[in-house]
């Protein structure tokens, strides 16, 4: 199974290479936009853009509303595993 984790795009690092700074989760880290950016051109408008990201790549453009409500979802399911690990120390 992969998961792509929304970010949003930052900064256009080298629009020939198609990188771009993009804030995951609150940490900024070089992405490889050229799945969801057509050409070096097209990076000027990537600023902004909400994406899927997975190993480093960009894998599918996504709206901001999408992006937040997949952040939620993410921060809920980390939230469920915590309480099910101390749930399972008690019993221990």
């Amino acid at each position: 199974m992969c998961l792509g984790i929304p970010g949003q795009v930052v900064e256009v690092t080298d629009a020939e290479k198609r990188i771009a700074l993009v804030d995951v989760g609150g940490i900024k880290r070089p992405i490889n936009l050229a799945c969801v950016v057509e050409s070096p051109e097209a990076m000027s408008e990537a600023p902004g853009m909400w994406v899927l990201v997975h190993v480093g790549f960009a894998m599918s453009r996504i709206n901001e509303e999408e992006a937040h409500k997949t952040l939620e979802l993410l921060q809920e399911l980390g939230e469920l595993q915590e309480e099910m690990r101390n749930a399972a120390a008690q019993v221990a």
